[in-house]
């Protein structure tokens, strides 16, 4: 059963960029029958904020606990009772990252900041006298960031950018400096294939490992300097990095980022070199940050599985054995959240024709299934998220514990040092159409046609610090979008009533009577046959300039496990419509067509079975736009049907694997029913 309420484009509620509109209802009709809604009254964020009785009667029913923090800082003023939803990107290289140096960025940890915080920086190509030739600034701030340079060869890329430095002169530096592509491969060979060091770095590899301490501190130093600690809270920065490993049979990325709660980190970051194998960075965690006496803590995100070729969760333990209880542990309390969405496409499922049914897997799909570029094809088992949380379950029934109880974010993965630059229509590529971009850029398409703007990384938090934040990722109250700034709520309970919707209080309910996004259901109550799921969402309220894209439609994915062991899936739109003849020009990009401003449902799972163990997320939808790579050929007056238009650079434009249309989107965290759980997700008992 669903009861639907949505809004029509025209009838747009107040909406912020960090704001969850009001979705007043309207009758309660079929998912397919659009109903025009009246402007929006209040919602927690909203400017709408002079109305005080309801501000009093709403904080009444929800009292925002106090929030402990594990350094020193001003409380934030602002509180939010039903939590707002933080927009920001927790995968950023900077100079100081291999991949990224050789390419040509030479943006600091501090103007990655910087960046996020709204200013303009400059970007490669460079002119001799070192003017950047392009300039990239968001058109909204973000809420936060953190600079994730590679731990791996950090110390390299110092040394050999650094004159006085031991080791400049090497001829491994010779070639950086000279040959920057193929220093990127042999450096990059060494680290993954050989798990060493460089030649240049001496005995014990001291020399690289004491020039790591520079660009680490220097990573320390300035997400120190742009973390807001007064009360404004305006903006937050995460100290973290990237551990770079690969499975060397299969090129599979096994790739995770590191998140430290606050500024007590370890020494230097440890990475692929050090610790091989996933367990043994868990172990390195423990050891240096989580199992100390002190406040550091850390958390692990696994991130762009779909480049994995399966390897990033086979279900087995990093040495291949069947995995253990012990293990599965390990993982379910160092990995609470998983990236969806990166530059380098959508981990969330598997497409094929004639096999899946749900085309909306075929989102940003790439032709590979992994990160050496060995070509090989994806298949349902490369380690796209939806199949690996109905593996999770499976062991689940195994072993007693899911290792892949995953909350989902996405973020840009930029090599730009630009955090949150995910906006199609600005999209300047990810350095240089896989090329160095140090002193020219090659005409046409500025990036790898498969490749995208990325996504950002939503936490829902009473405020805008390292703590709350952080918290909100331990218990997986995130979810992740494709570049928009779309909000989306997602709440499951036992007794929701069908008309909560038409509720003012209905987040207040939700909390109260249910449970959120990336949550246990807890036992089911006596006589209760089956749960139901509060879903809205609202779509990006974007800018006076640029206008957000209207929603077409709001679905529940439902994935659960049998009593005879079969895997199952179901895609259900619950509200919104597909068939709302949304449309773009690919000459103009101009859009046509209805939509929606906000989607709200209630959907009640009636087919139910209190003996599967089942796991459901929400996905809201927008209306079909340009792609980036259309953006830019239809602005260079590509027409595929006129050779003489598709100049040098834009044959990517008339190749058979060119996508001009896209559909952006957000993916909730899931929640999970089994049939005898904790209420609690494994993160929240370390």
């Amino acid at each position: 059963m669903v009861i639907l309420c949505g809004g029509l484009m025209q009838f747009a509620g107040p909406a912020t960029a960090a704001s969850e509109p009001e979705i007043v209802p309207g009758n309660a009709v079929e998912p397919a029958s659009p109903v025009a809604l009246p402007e929006s009254a209040l919602t927690e964020g909203s400017d709408a904020t002079d109305d005080a009785a309801i501000v009093e009667r709403i904080t009444a029913t929800v009292p925002v606990p106090r929030q402990a923090y594990s350094e020193t800082r001003a409380p934030c003023a602002m509180q939010s009772p039903q939590k707002r939803a933080f927009f920001g990107d927790l995968h950023v290289h900077t100079r100081y990252s291999l991949d990224a140096s050789t390419q040509g960025t030479r943006t600091t940890p501090a103007q990655a900041y910087q960046f996020a915080r709204g200013e303009r920086i400059g970007i490669q190509p460079w002119t001799e006298e070192g003017e950047a030739q392009r300039s990239l600034q968001l058109s909204r701030p973000l809420d936060f960031a953190m600079v994730s340079d590679h731990a791996e060869l950090i110390g390299e890329v110092y040394m050999c950018n650094t004159p006085e430095y031991e080791g400049y002169n090497s001829w491994q530096c010779f070639l950086y400096r000279h040959w920057s592509r193929g220093a990127f491969y042999l450096f990059n060979y060494m680290a993954t294939m050989e798990q060493s060091h460089m030649g240049q770095c001496g005995d014990e590899a001291e020399l690289c490992l004491r020039a790591a301490l520079q660009p680490w501190q220097e990573m320390q130093e300035a997400a120190e300097r742009y973390y807001d600690r007064s009360a404004e809270c305006e903006f937050t920065t995460f100290i973290g990095y990237e551990w770079t490993g690969m499975d060397g049979s299969n090129g599979g990325n096994l790739h995770r980022n590191v998140v430290f709660r606050n500024a007590e980190v370890p020494h230097l970051p440890t990475g692929f070199i050090d610790a091989p194998v996933a367990h043994l960075l868990w172990d390195a965690l423990e050891e240096q940050c989580n199992g100390t006496a002190g406040s550091c803590e850390s958390l692990v995100i696994p991130h762009n599985s779909n480049y994995s070729a399966g390897s990033m969760f086979s279900g087995l333990t990093d040495d291949g054995a069947p995995m253990t209880e012990e293990y599965a542990s390990s993982r379910a309390r160092f990995e609470p959240l998983v990236e969806i969405m990166q530059h380098k496409g959508s981990s969330e499922c598997y497409f094929e024709a004639g096999v899946t049914e749900d085309e909306l897997c075929a989102f940003e799909q790439l032709a590979k299934d992994n990160i050496a570029g060995f070509d090989n094809p994806p298949t349902p088992d490369t380690g796209f998220v939806r199949k690996v949380l109905v593996d999770g379950m499976v062991i689940e029934n195994k072993l007693g514990v899911n290792p892949y109880q995953f909350g989902l974010i996405a973020s840009t993965d930029t090599h730009l040092g630009t955090p949150g630059a995910a906006r199609e229509d600005l999209f300047l590529g990810h350095g240089g159409a896989g090329v160095s971009a140090e002193t020219e850029i090659p005409p046409g398409l500025p990036d790898e046609l498969e490749y995208n703007p990325g996504g950002l990384a939503v936490l829902w938090a009473h405020e805008n610090s390292r703590d709350a934040l952080f918290d909100a990722m331990l218990r997986r109250e995130t979810y992740g979008t494709s570049g928009p700034r779309i909000t989306s709520r997602f709440f499951a309970g036992w007794d929701f009533p069908a008309d909560l919707c038409a509720d003012p209080d209905r987040i207040a309910r939700g909390y109260a009577d249910g449970v959120t996004m990336g949550s246990l259901l807890p036992e089911r109550p006596d006589g209760q046959r089956r749960p139901a799921f509060l879903v809205a969402a609202s779509q990006d309220a974007g800018t006076p300039a640029t206008p957000g894209t209207p929603l077409q439609r709001l679905q529940v994915i439902k994935g659960w496990v049998d009593a005879s062991g079969e895997r199952h899936e179901r895609v259900i739109d619950v509200a919104g419509n597909a068939d709302n003849g949304a449309a773009v020009n690919l000459q103009t990009c101009a859009t046509s067509g209805s939509g929606f401003a906000e989607l709200c449902a209630v959907w009640e799972d009636t087919d139910f079975d209190p003996n599967e163990r089942a796991y459901y997320y929400s996905r809201a939808v927008e209306n079909p736009t340009c792609r980036w790579s259309q953006r830019i050929c239809a602005a260079a007056g590509v027409d595929c049907a006129l050779p003489e238009t598709v100049t040098e650079g834009y044959e990517g434009c008339c190749a058979a694997e060119h996508r001009p249309v896209v559909q952006e989107r957000a993916w909730t965290s899931p929640v999970w029913y089994s049939p005898a759980t904790s209420a609690a997700p494994p993160s929240a008992q370390r």
